[in-house]
């Protein structure tokens, strides 16, 4: 199944049991959100889920794209990307939990075909100040999908103060044979959807209220599911990655962790581009600024002579039409290599700084911050000039 084609299902499937399709946002929050960037389906909605009433009704679906940096040193694995997209439901104080997961079942099995003997699922297991999730528990054991309760990893919060609530978790496996053990005990169970049940209010003192209304917040990983249905080994296999797995590697011949990281984040940086973002030293711009050069590090790594502008635009081109952004990929090209050429410029600077006598000898960690936050110089980088 494409990934287009699953999200059409999806949001088709939830349409036709009265939830009102909404657009997702860009990266960017509303002004006044201190967050950098939208991290989560759920994050545009807050004033919703906090009880402002939707224009739109009480039960809603929608795409977003996210971006987390604090994923950032996992991405390269089989499933963590640094911009990613989330398919999500709401209900805004209408349905509960139990009915949230079982019409999650029923678009895994029925509408996307999943055999129901590869999921797993895991609730909440109590923790003294809240109850077991009984009825999640109870809801799984209906439908014969083995369930593991936990204490921790299913209990959601939005940060340290605000709506909080058990969730039960749906995992697929993805292992070679039939399915054993649990998803805590083997990462072979790959987590692809959350259903939180928002049931409290986490005050700055870490008391717990509860919340007037109960809403369900559930939010899917588009390119993690696609990845799965399509018996792809890790999400770069996917059809997503397509044009920049098909074009980077005859132009750079990077393999495994190395060609993943490039991808991911070229990817993202065009996503973050196409939203308007250009690089800084501070704020949104700083990320993009990470990326970038997480990039060239990689890249220069082996062959200083490489550069951004050798990029061909059409893996470009497909991200920018994926995620409906009006910009021509010259632009987004020009960009990069604009940032290429400052951070050559900066490298040259590195070099003198580390032949001062302070850096001939061995390297401590306080040597390491201080020419990363004085020079901005990553440590990967540093490392490869003093070999040079």
């Amino acid at each position: 199944m494409k990934t287009e084609d699953l999200v059409r299902t999806f949001t088709e499937y939830y349409e036709e049991r009265g939830h009102h399709r909404i657009c997702g946002s860009t990266l960017l929050p509303p002004p006044g959100d201190p967050v950098l960037f939208t991290t989560s389906g759920m994050h545009p909605l807050t004033p919703y889920l906090e009880g402002r009433p939707h224009p739109l009704g009480r039960r809603l679906v929608n795409r977003q794209r996210c971006l987390r940096t604090t994923d950032l040193e996992e991405v390269g694995d089989a499933t963590h990307l640094t911009v990613f997209e989330m398919l999500g439901t709401w209900s805004l104080g209408d349905y509960d939990g139990p009915r949230s997961l079982a019409w999650g079942y029923g678009l895994l099995t029925e509408g996307l075909g999943i055999d129901p003997g590869l999921l797993h699922a895991t609730a909440h297991a109590g923790d003294g100040r809240t109850p077991p999730d009984t009825a999640s528990v109870r809801l799984w054991e209906d439908l014969g999908v083995p369930v593991e309760p936990t204490v921790e990893d299913n209990w959601w919060s939005n940060g340290p103060v605000g709506p909080c609530g058990p969730d039960s978790e749906i995992f697929l496996w993805s292992g070679d044979g039939p399915p054993r053990s649990t998803p805590t005990r083997d990462e072979r169970w790959v987590e692809v959807w959350n259903h939180v049940t928002m049931s409290h209010r986490r005050l700055d003192d870490g008391t717990l209220v509860p919340l007037p209304r109960r809403n369900v917040d559930t939010g899917l990983g588009l390119e993690r599911l696609a990845s799965l249905l399509q018996g792809s080994p890790s999400v770069f296999e996917s059809d997503v990655f397509e044009p920049w797995l098909r074009r980077l590697p005859p132009l750079w011949p990077l393999e495994g962790r190395s060609l993943r990281l490039v991808c991911d984040h070229l990817r993202s940086a065009v996503v973050v581009l196409g939203d308007g973002v250009r690089p800084a030293n501070t704020g949104r711009g700083y990320v993009l600024r990470r990326l970038v050069r997480r990039v060239l590090t990689v890249l220069w790594r082996d062959d200083p002579s490489r550069s951004l502008g050798d990029l061909p635009p059409e893996p470009v081109r497909h991200t920018l039409d994926r995620f409906g952004q009006d910009v021509p990929p010259g632009e987004v090209l020009g960009s990069l290599l604009d940032e290429e050429r400052r951070f050559r410029r900066l490298l040259e600077q590195g070099r003198h700084v580390l032949a001062r006598p302070r850096f001939r000898g061995r390297l401590d960690e306080e040597d390491f911050r201080y020419l990363h936050d004085t020079h901005g110089l990553p440590r990967e980088l540093v490392t490869s000039l003093r070999e040079e």
